[in-house]
């Protein structure tokens, strides 16, 4: 009995992406060269063929990442192998992105996809860490990689029955910190919010759930699943962090629709080839800036800032000034060392072409 594809989101118009000989697959897990993957004949393990691998030696985010769609072959000796990831439609990626001894930034330029073909990316952030209201500056920093991604962000404030007083309060700065975005109250275990969250993975649609350990994530998974598809734990009592119960990323079908993509916690996550994201994320100090006396106004120290103004008056937080500030130069930042990376892959290319023409005796004195 074969499984219809159309349950996870496949549209006929994309066998014209297979190479021949291929059948669609959907990737649910990934493991070091091999991919648990659904295919019209139920769930198959896979190896990585050939030019998988030579386009992940190119280029890591190629590397095949759970919610792809990929090209399955069938070899004679009946195992299966990866022949190819088909265009994606979106990709959270998130950069490569450290913090050095001294404070600064580091790292090499490449991103790695956390989740490929999502419609919406659910930004999991629980009500309370400890002693501590939810992070604003996590919650925009992840909404703008969404943006980022083609998918559409959702803001779940999570485990909402743990915060005694001025829930309210919370999801209206919630609201301020991600303009346009629905923001929603969970709590998994009470099943408060569960409905909302469902009614946007109508059909086929395929969500990713993102944010720190302990974020109930699992949680919310296996309520949506109606199943305990999910390792839980519970947030360790001495200093109010999670545990990373999910150490995978994996796929999951939903009864009456849909999919989710359960992930690990994240603890930091760098941005990557930002375009709008973050100009999304801070749209009212965007419509803010087009008041300002100068067209580059940096809103620092300038004569005339309408941001600064609108700061001093209270009317913007000090805070979110501060997130656009470094969100910003972490982004200009990254096409930095993205723009060196590329123009060295261009040198060396050119290096071979040229060692190869001297080789054939083609190369001009």
């Amino acid at each position: 009995m074969l499984f219809d594809l159309s349950l996870l989101g496949w549209q006929d118009d994309r066998y014209s992406e297979l190479p021949a000989g291929t059948v669609p697959a959907r990737v649910a897990r990934v493991d070091r060269g091999a991919a648990e993957v659904i295919a019209a004949d139920g769930t198959l393990q896979a190896r990585y063929g050939s030019h998988v691998r030579r386009a992940a030696a190119a280029d890591p985010i190629a590397l095949p990442c759970v919610g792809d769609w990929v090209a399955l072959r069938r070899l004679p000796e009946g195992r299966y192998e990866l022949d190819g990831v088909l265009p994606r439609t979106s990709a959270f990626v998130r950069g490569g992105v450290s913090r050095t001894s001294r404070g600064g930034l580091s790292g090499d330029g490449q991103g790695q996809v956390l989740a490929a073909n999502v419609d919406v990316v659910f930004v999991a952030e629980p009500s309370m860490h400890s002693t501590d209201f939810a992070d604003l500056g996590r919650i925009e920093r992840l909404v703008a990689l969404a943006w980022e991604s083609g998918g559409t962000p959702v803001v779940l404030i999570t485990k909402t029955d743990l915060f005694e007083m001025g829930l309210d309060d919370l999801l209206a700065d919630v609201a301020a910190s991600a303009p346009g975005v629905d923001v929603h109250a969970v709590s998994s275990l009470a099943g408060d919010g569960v409905d909302l969250v469902r009614a946007h993975l109508a059909g086929s649609r395929t969500a990713v759930v993102l944010g720190p350990s302990g974020a109930g994530k699992s949680t919310l998974v296996n309520a949506l699943a109606q199943d305990a598809v999910m390792e839980t734990q519970q947030v360790r009592a001495a200093d109010g962090r999670g545990r990373h119960t999910t150490v995978h990323r994996e796929l999951i079908p939903l009864p009456g629709g849909g999919l989710i993509i359960d992930t690990p916690g994240i603890r930091r996550v760098g941005l990557y080839e930002m375009s709008d994201g973050v100009d999304l994320v801070f749209s009212d100090i965007e419509e803010l800036a087009g008041q300002c006396r100068f067209s580059d106004c940096g809103h620092g120290e300038e004569p005339g800032c309408a941001v600064q103004e609108a700061v001093e008056s209270g009317e913007l937080p000090v805070r979110r000034l501060q997130s656009w500030h470094k969100l910003q130069r972490e982004a200009a930042w990254m096409a930095r060392r993205a723009d060196a990376r590329l123009q060295s892959e261009e040198t060396r290319k050119w290096k071979i072409i040229h060692k190869e023409m001297r080789r054939s005796g083609r190369a001009r004195p």
